[in-house]
């Protein structure tokens, strides 16, 4: 038979045959240059004994396409050894992606793969979905598709259209050049596909019709549910990819980004217009990055967008209210009176022996510096920030129902989100060998009858609570083991803190420095523990997920994202958390102090108050944080991977194809790409970041400017990352971001006690206001400091603690320290004085207060701005109108066309038919007809 003729069924074609010598037009299609490759699977071969071959390693391929496979010739003959282990094994997992594939071309894909020509290595099998199975999967997914009829966007009023109009104006060059932005108001009425109703449709080129996410998507659905029954029966190709049986599974890109040349994909417009550094001051192309990842990543970057443009206003405020303590700090008057050397309080002893007595006015810079962070705006500030947590959720709410609007995702139901959920690989595991406890049935039977039971049995869950039972105990105990360690480590930097601080207190040389040593070395201390358990507890909480056996993937990422976020939030927020709250309030006083280990004392806040300390401890861990976790890990890990890789590959032993390398294929560029492995880990760095932008806001106005500084390089980061260095992601369709957003509302609450507690407890605030309206003589704060230290007789210190070899300037009788207790001299010395239940009696009265006012604020807000936008609300409505009129006129015109008299009807019947018939027939002519010669051409359908 002449080549020229050779149908494509069944047939390996070698280097000599036409095809092979044929120019290659695009590297997205098979090698007939027709049909585009949908998806592609890779595994890695070893022949029998690794014998190297010695056929032509040129691009023979193996094109199979109706549901046969096949044979290659050079597999197998009398010069390979008898079958090892390791051969048995590889024969084993041939057979299995013989009859996987197999079963995929009997679900109507066509398949294409390279032949196995060298002793080891790689091949792609290259998959495409023909339009009859594009329109049978995209009308059992309910994919949503343009109809023939086309509406007009609601006009704004007059002036919001000017004002719009100036507005696109002044910011045209922070636009991105993309077609996205320079769209009509027009929009495409959109109606889930179906077959029957194929003349609604706007099909004008069949090969476009479905984009290319569309159809990666569609044929990751059929990989997902296509059974094996030589794998012990697994289900879909991620328990295939588990098994080893194939290496990965992806969609192609649309060409490379770097390409030379005027040709332009949505890859290459990606990069150039928004996964570069250089173009960090322009808007997101959130439609673009929609079509080509799907709307799961759209939504991502969107959210991300707004957060971060909502982290402008809130960073100009913190730079105000910072500034405002920078120019109020001459008028000060409690860090006057500090700094007073006239006033001379002279202070006990910080350490026991050691340590002597001192003047308060050598702790003038540290008052002068609490000011910066401790002062009435701060309070403003924290409701401002409250206010600002709810109005970004509710823009939010409003910004994701604006795109579900635009991307026709508001018809999304529960229904159809169940049709995509498939069991995990690790469930049928489990599921099975439960059957094969509890039946006499075998594995296959079994399964065999549950596939055939009704959908609603299907959905139930086959593991009980017993099954669950010891997953979900192992689950608590290793959390609490977890949470435990954190707190564990915590008191160990704390017993760090204490020890270091009197260790240094016995030399002179360093006694004077011994403040700023212990906090500087106990905070990098708690930054790099906080960034090893970041990544262990990682890990942790994907296996104690792993182990619970969760049904779905949906399910298994929610549980996931629950656990890490649980570890990762006490990991990084508990050494704060000690020191707004806990440190300083377990001391003890003066003759009756707090021991740790017998003989080192619970450590005190400076004497400016903990504010400025939880401000260098939120400060560091936050920008430490994002400058390793970005620089190190997001950028240094990735290219150490890839260089190892590539250095792998060049010391690896095998044969090579110089030709072939030089121009390597589309999936050979993915193959070499990194997994794709989700948005948790980027959703969970910009949450945290969240956490210390909300929580402790009242210690450090300034976190709002570094998040927003660490945000927009994030933005560019990661989009050069999903342009430039994964493989494609599957398009995923959902209508928010889930579980996220319970996460951000929870914070935002919890944000609102958190700050109250640190302005109540931590800052001196309150104490200022009770002694300004309450113990003032003139109304001021003249006498604050003196007010707030307490007196203590030195000659009560216990035995041995007094400072040895003392060389105060005099001889001290009374020694002050910071609290609010009654005088020696009093009847009931030492105990708490009527001021100190004043103040605690505020601070308790200002957390209710606070709290209530910002969450009623909150709510007020909630109100106040709908989750709907009403011109969305209002589309909404029109759409539906729009769509029920559109179905009457085109069922009114097909009446018409069968109720017009012969011969007229005849005719127009038989076009409207034809054109009908387009979307549920095959290709028109047989498989077996396609001609694979170069002068072959494709079968229109």
């Amino acid at each position: 038979m002449d080549p020229e003729n050779l149908p494509v069924i069944n047939n390996y074609l070698d280097a000599s045959d036409p095809l092979s010598s044929e120019a290659r037009v695009s590297r997205m299609h098979f090698h007939d240059n027709q049909r585009k490759v949908d998806y592609v699977l890779a595994y890695h071969y070893r022949k029998r004994g690794a014998h190297p071959a010695h056929g032509s390693p040129g691009h023979s391929l193996a094109i199979v396409s109706n549901g046969e496979t096949g044979k290659d010739p050079h597999a197998g003959g009398p010069g390979d050894i008898e079958l090892g282990p390791l051969d048995a094994l590889e024969e084993e997992r041939k057979e299995q992606r013989e009859e996987f594939e197999h079963n995929l071309m009997e679900a109507g894909l066509e398949l294409e793969k390279d032949v196995e020509s060298k002793s080891q290595g790689s091949v792609f099998v290259r998959i495409h979905a023909p339009w009859q199975v594009l329109t049978r999967e995209a009308e059992f997914l309910k994919i949503k598709v343009p109809t023939k009829k086309m509406y007009e966007i609601k006009a704004e009023g007059s002036i919001a259209k000017k004002f719009n109009e100036f507005l696109q104006k002044l910011s045209s060059p922070l636009q991105p050049r993309v077609p996205e932005h320079s769209n009509t108001r027009m929009k495409n009425l959109s109606y889930p596909f179906s077959r029957e109703k194929i003349y609604l449709y706007n099909i004008q080129d069949k090969d476009t019709f479905f984009d290319n996410a569309t159809r990666s998507r569609i044929v990751h659905e059929i990989l997902k549910r296509t059974a094996c029954s030589r794998a012990n029966n697994t289900m879909g190709i991620n328990s295939l990819i588990a098994n080893n049986i194939y290496e990965a599974a992806y969609p192609l890109h649309d060409g490379e980004y770097d390409s030379p040349g005027d040709d332009m994909n949505d890859r290459k417009l990606l990069y150039q217009e928004w996964a570069r550094y250089g173009v960090f001051y322009k808007f997101q192309p959130i439609d673009l990055i929609r079509k080509y990842f799907g709307e799961k990543i759209g939504l991502y970057f969107a959210w991300l967008g707004l957060y971060t443009s909502f982290l402008i206003p809130s960073s100009v405020i913190g730079v105000i209210v910072f500034l405002y303590g920078c120019a109020t700090i001459e008028e000060d008057i409690p860090s006057k009176e500090m700094c007073d050397r006239q006033n001379a309080f002279t202070m006990c002893p910080l350490c026991d022996k050691s340590c002597d007595y001192w003047n308060l006015s050598s702790a003038c810079g540290t008052a002068r510096a609490s000011h910066l962070f401790d002062n009435p705006a701060t309070v403003f500030f924290s409701i401002f920030m409250a206010l600002w947590a709810t109005m970004f959720l509710e823009n939010w709410k409003r910004l994701q129902m604006r795109l579900g609007y635009f991307w026709d995702l508001t018809g999304i139901e529960e229904e159809e989100e169940r049709a995509q959920e498939h069991s995990r690989p690790e469930y049928e595991t489990k599921v099975r060998e439960k059957l094969l406890k509890e039946s006499d049935k075998t594995v296959v039977q079994k399964l065999e009858t549950d596939r055939t039971e009704s959908d609603d049995e299907d959905d139930e869950d086959k593991l009980g609570w017993k099954d669950r039972f010891p997953g979900y105990l192992m689950n608590f105990a290793s959390i609490l083991f977890m949470i435990a360690l954190t707190f564990s480590i915590v008191f160990g930097v704390i017993v760090y803190r204490i020890t270091t601080a009197a260790a240094l207190s016995l030399n002179k040389a360093t006694r004077s420095n011994v403040r700023v040593t212990v906090t500087a070395t106990a905070v990098i201390i708690n930054l790099v523990v906080i960034l090893i358990l970041d990544e262990i507890y990682g890990a942790v909480a994907k296996w104690l997920t792993k182990i619970e056996v969760p049904k779905t993937e949906q399910t298994f990422e929610e549980r996931l994202i629950l656990k890490a976020f649980l570890l990762k939030f006490v990991n990084a927020y508990s050494p704060i958390f000690y020191v707004a709250f806990f440190k300083g309030r377990f001391v003890g006083r003066p003759g009756s102090y707090v021991y740790v280990f017998d003989g080192y004392r619970m450590e005190e806040c400076a004497p400016g108050g903990c504010l400025m300390e939880l401000c260098i401890q939120l400060s560091i861990i936050m920008l430490g944080k994002q400058l390793i976790q970005n620089n190190i890990f997001e950028i240094g890990v990735p290219k150490l991977k890839k260089l190892f890789r590539k250095l792998k590959d060049e010391t690896e032993p095998g044969e090579t194809d110089s030709a072939h390398s030089k121009h390597p294929e589309q999936w050979d560029l993915d193959h070499s790409l990194e997994p794709y492995t989700g948005l948790t880990p980027e959703y969970m760095e910009m949450i945290i970041q969240f956490g210390f932008v909300t929580l402790f806001v009242a210690s450090f106005p300034l976190a709002p400017v570094f998040a927003l500084l660490n945000n927009v390089i994030e933005v560019r980061l990661d989009a050069k990352k999903f342009v430039t260095e994964l493989r494609r992601p599957d398009a995923v369709r959902t209508k928010d971001i889930g579980i996220w957003f319970d996460i951000l509302s929870g914070i935002g609450k919890f944000s609102v006690i958190i700050n109250a507690f640190v302005i109540a407890v931590t800052s001196d605030f309150i104490p200022r206001l009770v002694y300004q309206y309450s113990y003032s003589h003139n109304g001021t704060l003249h006498g604050f400091i003196n007010h707030t230290l307490s007196f203590f007789n030195v000659s009560q210190l216990k035995e041995g603690t007094q400072p040895e070899n003392s060389h105060f300037d005099q001889e001290v009788q009374f020694c002050r320290f910071k609290d609010y207790r009654e005088p020696p001299w009093a009847p009931n010395p030492y105990e708490f004085s009527k001021q100190y239940w004043s103040v605690l009696s505020a601070r308790l009265a200002f957390v209710i207060i606070f709290q209530n006012l910002v969450m009623f604020l909150s709510v007020l807000v909630d109100w106040m701005i709908p989750d709907i936008p009403t011109d969305i609300s209002d589309q909404i409505k029109k759409e539906k109108s729009l769509l029920v009129d559109f179905f009457l006129k085109e069922e009114h015109e097909k009446l018409k066309l069968m109720d017009d008299p012969a011969p007229r009807s005849q005719g127009g019947e038989d076009r409207s038919r034809q054109s009908r018939a387009a979307s549920s027939a095959l290709s028109g002519r047989s498989q077996a007809g396609r001609a694979v010669s170069p002068g072959s051409q494709h079968t229109n359908v």
